[in-house]
């Protein structure tokens, strides 16, 4: 492999990694609504203004594929604790969203 393809792996690499994250985030931001419908909701919002600002820098971030994982793993445990609250307020999750 020369210099030029490692460039380009690696800029394969960041931009999958950048969409990854951006997939999580966005996940997670798309619950708003129900969010403030539940009883200690607020406290999760006022953590999305962090969030908000997060996915505004994201692309100036330098990920490993290791902090992709955290990431992705630590978003999906929240949806699964957030499932059983969010049912019993009839909230359920826009079908087609997923973590890759």
């Amino acid at each position: 492999m020369n210099s030029k393809t490692v460039s380009i792996m690696t800029d394969h690499n960041s931009v999958n990694h950048l969409v990854r994250i951006t997939n999580c985030l966005q996940t997670i931001l798309d619950l708003e609504p129900q969010l403030e419908k539940l009883e200690h909701g607020n406290s999760l919002l006022d953590e999305f203004t962090v969030l908000k600002s997060f996915l505004e820098k994201i692309d100036k971030v330098e990920l490993s594929e290791e902090d992709v994982v955290r990431i992705e793993s630590a978003t999906a445990n929240f949806l699964r604790e957030l499932q059983g609250p969010l049912v019993r307020l009839g909230s359920v999750a826009k079908p087609g969203r997923r973590l890759q």
